[in-house]
């Protein structure tokens, strides 16, 4: 006996959609899981802020109200 097995397009793109869902399910627990492996032994690197403060420090004030 043989058997044929049809795919509509629907199902083609329900498998599709499944497989790239586990792919991206997988890749975000992964990072999260290093990160908080990484994070139990101390091994994350201190990130620079790229952008600068907008705060004003009170001594930043000071010094030009004395240039005056």
């Amino acid at each position: 006996m043989n058997y044929f097995l049809y795919f509509d397009p629907g199902l083609g793109a329900m498998i599709v959609q499944a497989i790239v869902a586990v792919a991206a399910g997988v890749i975000l627990f992964s990072k999260n899981a290093m990160y908080k492996v990484k994070a139990f032994f101390g091994l994350l690197k201190k990130e620079d802020d790229t952008y600068d403060s907008i705060d004003i420090d009170e001594q930043d004030t000071d010094i030009h109200d004395e240039k005056k």
